[in-house]
């Protein structure tokens, strides 16, 4: 994946001096994501164990996406959790994309946990043939 398709958000140690970073709200764990870059555009593959679909947010704007969920601890009836392991109870990942990448065209898919997030690039940003004619 080159800098110039995806880079990390304002959140990520890599942020440059002088660049000014969005105040995340609270405290948020970085899921952990893969990017998958191929000649259409880009997936993004996030684990988000614990989060359902209405805790889920995804902002896509001109060249910032932000991931957001909330995590859902189920709680039979009747008990009360006495100890949880997961003290930071929200997710959050922020990366900065290219302008190649055509976020009208983006697709998302919660299963199990791991969310799927398709962005493909803009028509003008992928390859194409080029029909060659025999005079």
């Amino acid at each position: 994946m080159s800098k110039s398709e995806l880079q990390r958000g304002p959140e990520s140690p890599t942020e440059q001096a002088g660049e000014q970073a969005h105040e995340p709200p609270a405290q948020a764990l970085l899921p952990p994501v893969d990017v998958i870059e191929d000649a259409t555009g880009i997936t993004l593959v996030a684990d988000l164990p614990g989060v359902p679909r209405d805790k889920l947010t995804l902002q896509l704007d001109t060249d910032s996406l932000t991931i957001e969920g909330e995590v859902t601890l189920d709680v039979p009836q009747g008990m009360e959790s006495s100890h949880a392991e997961l003290r930071v109870p929200r997710y959050r990942r922020t990366f900065k994309l290219s302008r190649e990448l055509d976020g009208e065209k983006a697709s998302a898919e919660l299963k199990n946990g791991v969310l799927r997030l398709r962005i493909p690039k803009a028509s003008h940003a992928q390859p194409r043939k080029i029909e060659v004619r025999v005079t």
